[in-house]
């Protein structure tokens, strides 16, 4: 049902005829469906109609399973990320950390989804469990060392768990372009409540530690050793919680980050280009100069993304879209410096596992922009949809979890982690 009901969500009719064949399935799930998704217009007629008929009931459900389910989850995330503690386990901290934290954070909030389901799949959990389970064995077995590959499956892990909650996420419905573009919007709507909720929450310990401080006792190590990181932990999970149970409340407000956001984006970038000639920095020269070109490309991309998702109102065009073509396009320009010093410095000082792995991520961005920016084209010479935009963005999301893949698997194999 749950399925069906996510390929018909711009189809009435298909709708109603869900609905009159099985009321009972029909409401469970579309509730559980629409909970982390944009209030669309015939989202809303239909959560008005069904709460008119049971509103009391469906609503006390909801919250009940969602507050059971985020309790546990909350408390296995902090008891994880504790273990090293917990357990005198004869691992360094820095270490454990390095290894398990997005382990342990992308696997509490793929649980928290499961758990919050009415109806909880045995499959689907054992599956869950041995898809992070298989990552959490590989990367606590590899050796402590300073190498460059393994620095670098520090760094791609995260990516790669970021997909596989993903997959949980979209009821391992891979092959689902909607689903997928759901994730996404969910991600956005994530990342702008987890920031106002971060922000909070480095007010509030700011203050608790200025509390002590005036009655004489240090908490700053204790604080920071167990409420804070175990807040960090679940912060992820008590963001989604509040998505599910308040969706209009990010609905409004990440479009408004959207639509602020990319404009300014374009102008500093623009500006920022603009500049590089008169400032005597050297992409092809100076390392960390590269390293922050690549860091703003990754930031402007990730942007034009959730940019592209906000839009569901098909046939959209006007200052956004123009904003996002221009945006799409000036980053282009941005990657192919990124790609062109990249070159250079695997000419000049020869191949590494660092230089390899800039130049796949810069690749994939680079290719994955061009076909963004051709279809937004397209739409503004009203010869596509929008709808088009967003599934060239989602169908590309297995090549990025292909490449995190490849990196934290292959590269310790391919370059040795001695």
């Amino acid at each position: 049902m749950k399925s069906l009901i996510r390929q018909y969500l711009r189809d009435p009719e298909k709708l109603e005829a869900l609905y009159q064949n099985n009321k009972k399935s029909f409401t469970q799930s579309f509730w559980e469906v629409t909970a982390a998704l944009p209030q669309t217009p015939l989202i809303q007629f239909w959560q008005v109609r069904l709460k008119s008929e049971s509103p009391k009931q469906n609503e006390k459900q909801l919250n009940i399973r969602l507050v059971s389910a985020l309790i546990a989850t909350v408390v296995l995330a902090g008891v994880l990320i504790k273990l090293p503690e917990l357990f005198k386990l004869p691992i360094d901290a820095e270490t454990f950390y390095l290894r398990n934290t997005s382990i342990i954070v992308f696997f509490a909030m793929a649980l928290f989804h499961l758990l919050s389901q009415s109806t909880i799949s045995l499959k689907n959990t054992l599956t869950t469990l041995l898809l992070f389970l298989i990552p959490t064995v590989y990367v606590n077995l590899l050796p402590v060392t300073d190498a460059d590959s393994l620095q670098l499956v520090y760094l791609h892990l995260p990516p790669l768990m970021w997909c596989i909650y993903g997959y949980v996420y979209i009821g391992f419905k891979a092959r689902e372009l909607n689903a997928r573009m759901q994730y996404l919007k969910f991600n956005g709507d994530l990342a702008t409540l987890g920031a106002i909720l971060l922000l909070a929450g480095m007010m509030l310990a700011g203050i608790t530690i200025s509390l002590f401080e005036v009655i004489d006792i240090r908490a700053e190590e204790f604080y920071m050793e167990y409420i804070v990181i175990w807040g960090l932990t679940a912060a992820p999970v008590v963001t989604h919680f509040i998505i599910m149970l308040f969706p209009n409340l990010s609905n409004k407000i990440a479009p408004i980050v959207a639509q602020l956001f990319s404009p300014l984006v374009l102008i500093t970038l623009t500006v920022y280009l603009a500049f590089i000639p008169f400032s005597g920095k050297d992409p092809y020269a100076d390392r960390d100069f590269l390293l922050v070109f690549n860091l703003m490309l990754i930031g402007v991309m990730g942007l034009i993304v959730y940019s592209v998702s906000e839009r569901w109102l098909p046939n959209t065009k006007g200052f956004m879209h123009t904003t996002l073509l221009l945006l799409t396009g000036i980053t282009l320009v941005v990657n192919s410096i990124a790609l062109s010093a990249i070159f250079y410095r695997l000419g000049a000082f020869g191949i590494s596992p660092n230089r390899i792995a800039v130049l796949g991520t810069n690749v994939l961005i680079f290719t994955h922009l061009i076909f963004i920016f051709i279809n937004l084209f397209k739409v503004a010479l009203n010869k596509i949809a929008n709808e088009k935009v967003q599934a060239t963005i989602a169908w590309y999301l297995p090549v990025y979890a292909a490449w995190a893949a490849i990196v934290v698997v292959g590269f310790p194999l391919l370059f040795g982690i001695s």
